[in-house]
């Protein structure tokens, strides 16, 4: 999923013209959906407000889908970097707190929260229809999370016998799936179910020695 915290910036200095237009039409999609939430806009709208043409649009992306998709791979991207670089000099439990938080942390403003909720229907839309491309979007995250726990294993803070890979992959999926009971969990147990209630799930399944966990 396109992070709940993830800032999309589609338009970076420099590039081609052609990927210039690109990020046009993404900050145009992006724009759509900080006013609606919603995915459901059609090409037309977002030509319109880019200020281009039809025949532009598609000389870059086949379908809406298509920019979408590339949209959420943008987002994915440049969050995974952030995150990386933020948690490169911590040891590995604190490393996945700083990233817990991130990806939970509610969103800064009416705008972003728009954002995010169009962002996690396409998400599961994707996961439905295009598993494949789904992964792909994912897969920086993964790859985050891949290392943090195999310097954690290194280190002697997480289990020796975990099969990195999957359990990455398990591990991002719990942290992901459990954004959405945010508000849930009030509703269940009568306490919201915040980042730190994640990572201390998570680092249960995780450390090396359960009766030292924090």
């Amino acid at each position: 999923m396109a992070s709940r915290s993830a800032k999309a910036q589609p338009g970076r200095p420099g590039g081609t013209e052609a990927e210039s237009r690109a990020n046009r039409f993404m900050r145009s999609a992006l724009g759509i959906l900080g006013e609606t939430g919603r995915t459901d806009f059609t090409v037309l709208e977002v030509v319109e407000r880019s200020k281009t043409s039809l025949r532009a649009f598609y000389q870059h992306f086949a379908t809406k889908d298509e920019l979408l998709l590339a949209l959420v791979e943008r987002i994915m991207a440049d969050a995974s970097e952030r995150w990386r670089a933020e948690t490169a000099g911590l040891p590995s439990a604190e490393a996945l707190r700083t990233l817990i938080r991130r990806i939970s942390a509610p969103a800064e403003s009416s705008t972003q929260d728009s954002i995010n909720r169009g962002l996690t229907y396409y998400n599961d839309h994707l996961l439905e229809t295009r598993p494949k491309e789904f992964a792909k979007v994912l897969s920086p995250l993964h790859g985050l999370i891949t290392d943090i726990v195999r310097r954690g294993i290194a280190e002697g803070t997480f289990r020796a016998d975990l099969d990195v890979d999957t359990d990455a992959a398990i591990l991002m999926q719990t942290v992901l799936g459990a954004l959405r009971l945010r508000d849930l969990g009030s509703e269940l147990n009568g306490v919201p179910i915040d980042g730190d209630h994640v990572y201390a799930f998570c680092l249960r399944s995780l450390h090396a020695d359960p009766k030292n966990t924090p």
